[in-house]
């Protein structure tokens, strides 16, 4: 009971840490405005950026990564301490961000897709998950020009990954797999968007996008 009761409260104070979310905190207290009013009506970095530019997409990205390492810190030290078990501590707490990323209940449950939270967290994993996903991440996205593509493909490769490095520890892999599915569901209407082929593509750009209330929808 004790382990079920410290994991329970991993996941809510990770939870609340998730619900910091960069996008919306940026655009409701500093441009005062509500980026979810815009383009894809999703409170992440890519909407963010094509809504406002580049000024405060840096502070966005720097909340959003790090919630997710204070999570993760406070759930791996907690059950290495207790259980001496790091990785379950670790990914109790990026599932529990995550969660509140995605589903903020200080912002009506409209967050964002978890990706930067996501990519944060695989930092803390391995390093060869770390660079497989983030690696194939980079690399679609700077071929195709898609975000989602390269998200999409670099969260799949997680679960994958994970099974050649953490071998077949039950517990973990059912956490990657959580994990990538929920970031999966959360970018189903982009990839219903990639196979019809009428996807945003990423566009470098300083201020906001012309039309850019109509992007992605």
């Amino acid at each position: 009971m004790f382990f079920f009761f410290i994991a329970a409260v991993v996941l809510l104070v990770s939870y609340f840490f998730g619900c910091i979310n960069g996008s919306v905190m940026t655009s409701h207290f500093i441009i005062k405005d509500d980026v979810r009013k815009h383009g894809s009506g999703n409170a992440g970095l890519t909407n963010f950026y094509r809504t406002y530019g580049a000024k405060y997409a840096l502070l966005v990205i720097a909340i959003d990564m790090g919630k997710t390492v204070v999570a993760v810190l406070i759930g791996g030290f907690m059950f290495d301490y207790l259980f001496q078990d790091w990785m379950l501590g670790v990914l109790l707490a990026g599932l529990g961000c995550e969660l509140g990323h995605m589903f903020p209940v200080f912002f009506g449950f409209r967050g964002g897709k978890g990706i930067l939270s996501g990519g944060a967290l695989s930092l803390f994993l391995d390093w060869r998950i770390a660079a497989v996903c983030w690696g194939l991440f980079l690399i679609l996205w700077l071929l195709t020009h898609y975000v989602s593509l390269g998200s999409v493909i670099g969260t799949l490769s997680v679960p994958v990954t994970a099974c050649l490095v953490f071998g077949w520890n039950w517990p973990y892999l059912i956490l990657c797999a959580i994990l990538a599915g929920l970031i999966i569901y959360c970018h189903r209407e982009n990839i219903k968007r990639l196979f019809k082929g009428t996807e945003s593509k990423f566009k470098w750009h300083v201020n906001p996008i012309p039309g850019a209330d109509d992007a992605g929808k």
